[in-house]
């Protein structure tokens, strides 16, 4: 069975985004070490999950061969297919993506028993922590900037119980940014 990885950025505090998903918070430039890291977490990967309100972005963004990326992290990004996760898409507007709506586990658990390579998710907070609830991700990479937001879009949903999580790697970069990873505890 295929892997699902969800990478997000988040602040020292536990928010990947601000109240109203503001992202001026990430800490710039990146170092190479992390570059590296996140070309070694992608390698083996071959499907992006997205949710919609982020593919709104994100999918465009890279369409529009940014500035600053290497041309084969946009080749990568905008050659990689993609899910689109939706309650309120039928159909994809984007080449090279689709979409899935209805059961969350089930449209995944579907994904992850197809042939293929592992699959990376992206968020955003809703998508994320929908995820995490239903125990659909199989490694957490937390990319840790080093700061504090007080408030926002957390990573972990409030579930009202406890969620554990058992280390698989810890890796600080020169840029001052620390990746986490961690995998459910599965009893």
């Amino acid at each position: 069975m295929r892997k699902l990885k969800l990478q997000v950025q988040t602040t020292a505090d536990g928010y990947m985004g601000g109240p109203n998903g503001e992202m001026d918070w990430m800490h710039f430039p990146w170092s190479d070490d992390l570059n590296a890291y996140l070309d070694a977490l992608t390698k083996p990967v071959d499907t992006i999950v997205l949710g919609r309100k982020l593919a709104e972005g994100f999918i465009p963004s890279w369409e529009a061969r940014p500035e600053g990326e290497s041309q084969e992290t946009i080749d990568w990004m905008n050659d990689t297919p993609k899910v689109v996760v939706s309650g309120s898409l039928t159909e994809s507007p984007w080449k090279n993506a689709t979409v899935v709506g209805g059961d969350l586990a089930e449209a995944i658990g579907e994904l992850k028993a197809r042939p293929g390579g592992d699959i990376i998710t992206y968020g955003g907070s809703t998508l994320a922590q929908s995820l995490i609830a239903a125990g659909l991700v199989d490694e957490l990479h937390l990319i840790v900037n080093p700061t504090a937001i007080g408030t926002g879009l957390p990573v972990f949903p409030a579930t009202g119980a406890v969620q554990r999580f058992q280390r698989v790697d810890i890796q600080p970069f020169e840029c001052g940014i620390t990746a986490l990873c961690y995998a459910p505890a599965r009893s």
